[in-house]
């Protein structure tokens, strides 16, 4: 489904401190994958890079076996990925319902009501919710999408032990029955420890835990 070959990615401003050092790994459908790591290791920006956000500095990324070259990243992101950021990245003038509709063209009412959000908080606009409704209401745009990679960062980071634990389960239900390769950046052992496949990211390398 995703394969990353020999990818190393530093900043420009501090060439001598890599990111990703000649990392390699594929990522399968149906697969929930938990991405962890102190601080600062780079979980952000290998989500990234698989996003199609960012590039590496060398090696590859491959859909489908098929190279993912500048040329192609907005068709990447378009048709290939969907997103759940950690600060939500909600259109501010919307609704969660009119939201969900931009992510794609499966029912928005039923993947609102899924994630919880009642039908009278659907018409209300979205920055009239709390955070934790922001984030359900973004996790609902992600699942109307039919692209087949899921990513997202930090996804029960602003939510409470049962609202993170629907959330989870909504994440595997993605990967499980709908099929999707599903990968999470996170500091949450809870989320971790629900995944299928945990992978850390430390000093550029990557590593199976």
């Amino acid at each position: 489904m995703l394969e990353i070959i020999n990818v190393s990615y530093y900043y420009k401003t501090n060439k001598s401190k890599k990111i990703l050092d000649e990392v390699s790994m594929q990522f399968e459908e149906g697969v929930f994958y938990a991405i962890v790591g102190p601080s600062g290791s780079g979980k952000t920006t290998f989500l990234s890079l698989l996003a199609g956000l960012d590039t590496p500095i060398d090696g590859m990324i491959l859909y489908d076996g098929m190279p993912v070259t500048k040329n192609k990243l907005t068709e990447h992101r378009k048709h290939n990925i969907s997103l759940v950021f950690q600060n939500y990245n909600l259109i501010d003038y919307l609704t969660p319902e009119e939201n969900v509709r931009l992510g794609g063209n499966r029912n928005a009412v039923l993947l609102l009501q899924e994630v919880g959000i009642d039908k009278h908080d659907m018409k209300r606009n979205v920055m009239q919710l709390s955070g934790g409704q922001q984030q359900r209401v973004a996790i609902a745009r992600a699942l109307a999408s039919d692209a087949k990679v899921l990513l997202a960062d930090e996804p029960t980071g602003n939510l409470d032990e049962n609202t993170a634990e629907e959330i989870i389960g909504l994440l595997k239900k993605s990967a499980h029955e709908l099929k999707k390769c599903v990968i999470v950046v996170t500091h949450s052992n809870l989320l971790a420890d629900e995944a299928d496949k945990v992978i850390e990211i430390k000093n550029g390398k990557l590593m199976d835990v």
